[in-house]
């Protein structure tokens, strides 16, 4: 399989986001939730005392630009106060204080100012991770973009092309869907280009605006959790066939595994205003048994040295903290304490999807990695998939 990964470029969201200042705006807009009691306590456990994202706080809950009646208009609201006897006065009195009321933010209002914060953000992740290789737009042969709440056709993929701009004859590959597990999957079928051919120049970008999903009218307490979870995050990596003075890791082999039956557990749903992410609280149990998967695929693929085989390093996003756990309670005996130290750090300013794990493999490589070091890279996300990928730092 043999690919090589140059250090990540990581652009996190400029925007700080206080989980306090969460706290405090759910409060005041659902005093009444039955959760709202425990709201500190909820917020504590998630260990986020703060999070980036691309726009601010103030974006995600103004009201928008219409009214109360814009789903009905002035004229049929109108007519239908007249049907039921109210006279011309009273009807203005209504129709006045109607449009007096703010109406929540329509999917353009809420994703259109995201989707060009999406753009703006991959294009400074990749020329980053291009820089940090040592090459220019001109060097790169294939694009693979991700961005799974902002979707747009054409897609971040063209974007890039033309912001960069990349050579007309570039093999343009997007995956808006693929959420969490983007950074595993999309170097997994990097390594797969550059394997057919070894001078091929893969450039990964992946632009998350994971603030897209917070939504101010929502009571339920997965939502709660959702608003204090996610960050803002893009990044960007360049995999070759070949090593290069630049290159920190090679990629030795991949794994994939997707659970049937589960992708209802966590999903996005677009409604009239704008995405939700919706949460199961089954969905941790079912990413824990990919986990159980991946350590079975481990052994097997060192079933000759079961006894001194490790990995020094790994770099897991299971989308919270209890899997995090379940992986420390349920890996191999004898493996090193602190594996999943850079993961959990990570984890401590937000959820970042798809990008999470191109976080976490800078974060290792800038606290430093000993040559020869292995490496085991994991993500699971809605469907319930995962992919992983075991390599070596060079």
């Amino acid at each position: 399989m043999a690919a090589y990964l140059c250090p990540p470029a990581v652009i996190h969201g400029e925007h700080t986001v206080k989980t306090s200042q969460i706290v405090e705006e759910v409060r005041g807009r659902h005093p009444h939730a039955a959760w709202a009691p425990r709201i500190d306590g909820i917020a504590a456990s998630t260990g986020i005392d703060a999070r980036g994202w691309m726009l601010p706080l103030e974006t995600a809950v103004a009201p928008g630009d219409g009214s109360a009646l814009w789903p009905v208009g002035t004229g049929p609201a109108r007519e239908a106060l007249t049907r039921d006897g109210f006279d011309e006065p009273d009807v203005d009195r209504v129709i006045a204080a109607l449009e007096a009321i703010p109406a929540p933010q329509t999917v353009q209002e809420r994703t259109a100012p995201a989707w060009a914060a999406v753009q703006s953000y991959g294009e400074r992740a990749a020329r980053g991770a291009l820089q940090i290789a040592g090459l220019d737009a001109a060097d790169v042969d294939c694009l693979i973009t991700s961005n799974s709440t902002t979707p747009a056709l054409p897609g971040l993929d063209v974007a890039l092309a033309n912001r960069l701009p990349l050579r007309s004859d570039v093999m343009l590959l997007p995956a808006t869907q693929w959420a969490c597990i983007a950074g595993t999957r999309s170097l997994a079928l990097a390594a797969d280009l550059v394997a057919a051919d070894p001078d091929r120049v893969v450039l990964v970008v992946i632009a998350e605006a994971l603030s897209t999903t917070y939504q101010p009218a929502d009571d339920t307490l997965e939502s709660l959790i959702v608003r204090l979870l996610f960050a803002d995050t893009a990044v960007a990596a360049v995999v070759t066939g070949r090593p290069r003075p630049e290159s920190v890791l090679r990629l030795d082999a991949a794994w994939h595994h997707t659970l049937p039956g589960t992708q209802d557990l966590h999903r996005l749903e677009t409604r009239a205003d704008g995405t939700h992410f919706v949460m199961d609280r089954r969905g941790p149990r079912a990413v824990q048994e990919t986990v159980t998967a991946m350590w079975e695929w481990l052994r097997a693929r060192y079933q000759d040295d079961p006894g001194s085989w490790h990995p020094d390093v790994l770099l897991a996003h299971p989308g919270g903290t209890r899997v995090l756990e379940y992986m420390e309670q349920t890996m191999p005996g004898g493996w090193p304490s602190g594996l999943l130290d850079h993961s959990r750090d990570s984890y401590t300013s937000g959820n970042r999807g798809g990008a999470a794990v191109f976080d976490i493999m800078r974060r290792a490589h800038d606290a430093g990695q000993a040559p020869g070091s292995r490496a085991v890279l994991y993500a699971a996300a809605p469907g319930l998939t995962a992919t992983a990928l075991e390599g070596e730092w060079l």
